[in-house]
């Protein structure tokens, strides 16, 4: 079946869903943030980079009807049928998955939804199981698996690099340490163990530590995938200093025709439930604002130096319009274009410095 009737075969279904998931997620968050804001607000201080995946509103996406209980082989058909859809390029466990799937108690098939956060001091993964009962097969899992038990219950269980080895050598080295959460359903893993003890004080703290990044984690409201950066992360990420000499000079003909380009403090790509994609970008005022909206609406509809082609090959603009001091653009993919994993990493467009 082709993205576009995907799209409008599930926005009907999925909407449906997200209702009935949303009044699912009210028990645990005990406010009316979306539970992608809840999970930012929790993530570590300092972070430059977050990586959001709603596992159980992608499943719903690919019609996949899994549990902690199928098979390894269910888990790969419906992870591909995710990378197909460009839903799968956020998440930090999918080449671990399977393995997750049959050793370990958990994985994309049973998950409600998955963080990865990436700062100067660390990385750690974050995912939301069903219930706390979840938690105690995870525990047996890991006593199974040869992790040393801690003391405490939200201590950190401790594997190292060797472990892992022994386990399975397709297993991300972040799933060398893991911390369970049992006050909000949550598996927390790391390669490091002392980041990880960082990262369970930031969940405990509840004291919304990823600052600047709310509006845009606001704007993008429960999306199946989400890219969020700081606006220092994003200056050396997408920045055309990556592209040839040929697509520098391009790009700078484009950026002096559409106008002015100012530096953001945040953005967010993210994956809607009806299959567009919503950016949002943070700048230091409404007028600023006004005058990015123009010029990036412009470069959005010219051609992508340092990728090939135009963005036009890649998506029609539905909007870009400023809302306060955010811009926020909607865009519509071509059928088989992975936009976010294409243009999160891309120059030009999204450049800010």
């Amino acid at each position: 079946m082709s993205r576009r009737r995907l799209r409008i075969v599930a926005a009907v279904a999925v909407a449906a869903v997200v209702a009935v998931a949303g009044a699912g997620y009210l028990w645990w968050r005990h406010d009316d943030r979306t539970s992608f804001a809840w999970a930012v607000d929790h993530a570590p201080g300092g972070v430059q980079r977050l990586s959001w995946t709603d596992w159980a509103a992608v499943r719903t996406h690919e019609h996949a009807h899994l549990s902690a209980r199928s098979s390894a082989a269910a888990l790969r058909k419906f992870l591909d049928a995710a990378y197909d859809d460009d839903l799968s390029s956020t998440s930090a466990l999918v080449t671990s998955a399977p393995v997750l799937q049959e050793r370990f108690g958990f994985s994309p098939a049973s998950a409600d939804w998955e963080l990865f956060s990436q700062s100067y001091q660390g990385a750690v993964v974050m995912l939301h199981l069903p219930s706390a009962a979840d938690l105690d097969d995870v525990a047996d899992h890991l006593r199974d698996l040869g992790y040393t038990e801690p003391r405490d219950a939200d201590g950190v269980w401790l594997g190292g690099e060797d472990l892992l080895a022994r386990i399975s050598p397709s297993l991300s080295g972040e799933l060398q340490y893991v911390a369970l959460d049992a006050d909000d359903s949550l598996v927390l893993t790391s390669d490091s163990a002392a980041y990880l003890k960082v990262a369970m004080d930031a969940v405990h703290d509840h004291a919304g530590t990823a600052s600047g990044l709310g509006d845009v984690v606001a704007n993008a409201g429960e999306p199946l995938s989400s890219a969020v950066y700081t606006g220092d992360y994003a200056c050396g990420a997408l920045a055309m200093a990556h592209a040839g000499a040929a697509d520098r000079a391009q790009a700078d003909q484009l950026l002096a025709a559409a106008g002015q380009a100012n530096p953001y403090s945040a953005f967010a790509m993210s994956d809607e439930p009806d299959d567009t994609v919503r950016v949002a970008f943070q700048f230091d005022s409404d007028e600023v604002a006004r005058t990015n909206a123009d010029t990036r609406a412009t470069l959005a509809r010219g051609p992508a130096p340092g990728q090939g082609g135009t963005f036009g090959d890649r998506f029609r603009v539905v909007s870009v319009t400023a809302h306060g001091s955010l811009v926020v653009m909607e865009l519509d993919p071509r059928p088989g274009a992975s936009v976010l994993s294409d243009l999160s990493s891309g120059p030009v467009l999204f450049a800010t410095c």
